[in-house]
């Protein structure tokens, strides 16, 4: 039996792939890797970066683009028998990965290369990639005795293990929750595609009236518009508790609060083990900060600028509930709906409105119209006829040319929320643009990067019987065009080295950037005028809607800032000098930092850290400062476009000078190099502060 997942000739054959396929896939690449791995270290010869580097960068993807497509199944099509199969492999995939990292002989094959005379002739590319390995082996732990290696590698593989439960959970509890409601009054306020979507849902089970989960689609509309407040109330409780001691849909062991105390402690103990105090001084080893504290005075600098604001949002918004709503208290469950009734109020428009003028097909050519100009290049949709294996059926696949009509890169393109995809939205990488020697004398070929972007947005409804395509909120537009900075990132790379192509090698904190950057262009009217057509008039986004829409921008961004600073410290505290072995507690740490910074308290039975994955299941851990910190260098490098603004801020020129500092070189040269290659100067602070409608001095 052929198996689909060892076939690298192409894309992805996702209609063959088999749970069968996966545990013999992987043992095979594991074996074929560890033959390599033994073969180059036998190598007598000074190491080269064609003997001795280019024979494990081979392998290595081979194993990478097998394991990354039964990942991206496992979060976009989870079932009970892929997550049995991918949690059994996982710690194989861990332990193979960490016993490279630890292999003294590959470590000074390295250094050997790093002293050598070839280094001095590598592009700089491939001089940064093997700066890179140096370090990675030495946060791999290449240079503990054998003793402790051997627990290091326990500790990675366990880590692995209570990562992927913790998702598990978290998506197991958001699924268990599900509400039938037959009452209308109960949904009086909702918007009527909401309920369409909650009718057709509640009639595929075989019952009456409407079902609401614990779906972002389905969840938020809820909080913003029901009128009902006990419905409100019951929903938010039953979100806010997810995976904790409280959700007793989901069962007793699937509780994440266990699994977040042994990861702190596991990441601890491997922190001490590597010769560092904390984990937040490993994870920053390999950022663009420089130290925790570095990064904790850096975010109390903006809760200071941002306090003050959210103490005024606050007061609008609970002046507003009282002599507006009659509503004496504002509970948790509360804020969302008065938030969307005081915008209505002060604005004179609502989200629901907004809605109607961003159809799906619009909000995509007007995004693809906006880069197109931008870096000239053409994208267009691959007709469901061309062979392109998809995952499920809603999935779309397009190509990206450059101007000379070359395919330089394509990209998946998943938009609506399912059960058996996790939740949020992410940019994933399939294929990495690399050179690849085709052994033909003279012949090289360059590899075209392909993306995974993945979202979970409300899918098309039907309207008296009809289908209608997927309307999106402004908001949803704005995540939209943060995943497709993500996805233009890996795929308008010009490096040829898979090492620092793309986002790869791109310190963590900054590859925040090109996402961020493309959601300033969500408030620009030459930008809405082309992404916007109302769903049943057809007209575009109106001057005077637009115009409401850029007063509010900074509605309640006070609020919005200090809650992201507040998830922030939490994060940079429970990885720094927070003691998971001590008497204190996870949520008493949270509590602690909540009665410094913020000004919203949630109910005592909130268990936020429960559903945290970014940090606990994620890539964030003592890391989630990243969208901070990489927010001020979007918002400073996209003043430069405005700056440069003549007919438009679309300014073809200054994308070009983008696309060559920032998107073109990917991990190639330090983030900073690159921001100042474009920029001009160093980052500040002034443009973040200024798009938020916070006073610089």
């Amino acid at each position: 039996m052929s198996n689909p997942l060892l076939d690298f000739s192409g894309l992805p054959h996702f209609l063959e792939i088999k749970n069968e396929h996966i545990t013999p896939a992987i043992d095979s690449l594991l074996d074929e890797n560890r033959v390599v791995v033994e073969k180059v270290k036998n190598d007598q010869r000074i190491p080269t970066w064609e003997t001795f580097v280019q024979p494990l960068v081979d392998a290595n993807e081979r194993l990478s683009r097998a394991w990354g497509q039964i990942s991206h199944l496992n979060a976009v099509m989870n079932n009970a028998q892929l997550r049995e199969t991918y949690n059994q492999n996982l710690p194989l995939i861990t332990q193979f990965y960490a016993e490279m990292s630890q292999d003294l002989i590959l470590f000074e094959k390295f250094k050997l290369l790093r002293s050598s005379a070839e280094f001095d002739v590598l592009s700089p590319a491939r001089k940064r990639i093997v700066d890179n390995e140096l370090r990675d082996f030495r946060l791999g732990g290449a240079e503990l005795p054998a003793a402790k290696k051997h627990r290091f590698l326990q500790i990675q593989e366990e880590l692995s293990t209570l990562s992927s439960k913790f998702n598990d959970n978290l998506l197991d509890a958001t699924n268990a929750f599900c509400l039938y409601i037959e009452n209308a009054e109960t949904v009086a306020g909702i918007p009527i595609d909401v309920l369409q979507a909650a009718q057709e849902q509640a009639k595929s089970d075989g019952k009456t009236g409407w079902k609401f989960t614990l779906h972002m689609p389905s969840y938020l509309p809820v909080m913003q518009y029901a009128d009902n407040r006990d419905f409100r109330a019951q929903m938010y409780r039953a979100y806010a508790i997810r995976a904790s001691e409280f959700d007793h849909q989901a069962g007793s062991d699937q509780d994440n609060m266990p699994l977040i105390n042994k990861i702190l402690q596991l990441r601890l103990e491997a922190a001490q083990i590597l010769g560092y105090q904390n984990y937040a001084e490993v994870s920053l080893a390999t950022k663009m900060a420089t130290s925790p504290q570095q990064v904790l005075d850096f975010l109390k600098k903006l809760a200071i600028k941002a306090k003050p604001y959210a103490t005024k949002d606050l007061q609008a918004l609970q002046q507003f509930a009282s002599e507006t709503l009659n509503l004496q208290t504002l509970e948790a469950w509360d804020l969302a709906y008065v938030s969307e009734k005081l915008q209505q109020a002060r604005y004179d428009f609502s989200d629901q409105e907004i809605k109607l003028y961003f159809p799906e097909d619009r909000v995509l050519a007007g995004m693809f119209g906006l880069v197109e100009k931008m870096y000239g290049i053409h994208i267009s949709q691959v007709a469901a006829s061309r062979q392109v294996e998809r995952w499920h059926p809603d999935v779309k696949f397009f190509d990206i040319h450059d101007s000379s009509g070359q395919l330089i890169g394509q990209f998946y393109l998943d938009l609506y929320a399912r059960s058996s995809k996790r939740g949020g939205a992410w940019m994933d990488e399939a294929i990495v643009r690399r050179r690849i020697d085709n052994k033909e004398p003279g012949k090289d070929d360059i590899q075209i990067p392909v993306a995974y972007l993945t979202c979970n947005f409300s899918a098309p409804v039907k309207v008296e019987g009809q289908s209608r395509q997927a309307l999106f909120t402004h908001n949803e537009v704005i995540v939209l065009f943060h995943e497709f900075g993500h996805g233009l990132h890996h795929l308008l790379t010009k490096v040829e080295d898979l090492g620092v192509s793309g986002i790869n090698g791109v310190e963590w904190d900054a590859v925040e950037l090109p996402s961020q950057f493309m959601e300033n262009f969500c408030w620009e009217w030459d930008v809405l005028t082309t992404m916007t057509q109302h769903i049943e008039t057809e007209e575009s986004l109106p001057r005077v809607l637009f115009d409401k829409m850029i007063k509010a921008k900074n509605f309640q961004s006070g609020l919005q800032m200090l809650r992201q600073i507040e998830f922030a410290l939490f994060d940079m505290h429970v990885h720094f000098d927070y003691d998971p072995n001590g008497n204190k507690t996870v949520l008493q740490l949270l509590e602690d930092i909540r009665n410094e910074v913020a000004v919203i308290v949630p109910p005592d039975f909130n268990r936020f850290p429960n559903s945290f994955a970014h940090i606990f299941a994620g890539g964030y851990a003592a890391g989630y400062y990243s969208y901070k910190w990489a927010e001020v260098l979007s918002a400073d490098a996209y003043s430069m476009f405005e700056e440069t603004a003549s007919d438009g801020v679309v300014n073809a020129a200054t994308g070009s000078h983008f696309l060559q500092e920032i998107l073109a070189v990917g991990g190639s040269r330090s983030a900073l190099e690159s921001f100042i290659a474009f920029r001009g100067r160093e980052p500040a602070l002034d443009a973040l502060l200024r798009h938020n409608g916070m006073e610089t001095a």
